[in-house]
């Protein structure tokens, strides 16, 4: 069986952490930024992780990450 290509879209967004979890940088912070309110901007400055629910979606995109 040939073997299964990761999503490159997604392989560029998201990152698997050792324990399993999906890393994502948030969105929204590349430019216009001069109306967005200064705590949007820092709060944005942080990643997050898929929500348990979304996890196996964004997984079957990247079976080898």
């Amino acid at each position: 069986m040939p073997k299964m290509k990761s999503h490159r879209g997604a392989a560029k967004r998201f990152k698997k952490t050792k324990n399993g979890k999906i890393k994502y940088r948030k969105g929204f912070r590349n430019h216009i930024l001069t109306h967005k309110s200064t705590k949007r901007k820092r709060q944005l400055r942080k990643g997050g992780y898929i929500s348990d629910a979304d996890a196996p979606r964004i997984s079957a995109l990247m079976p080898y990450d």
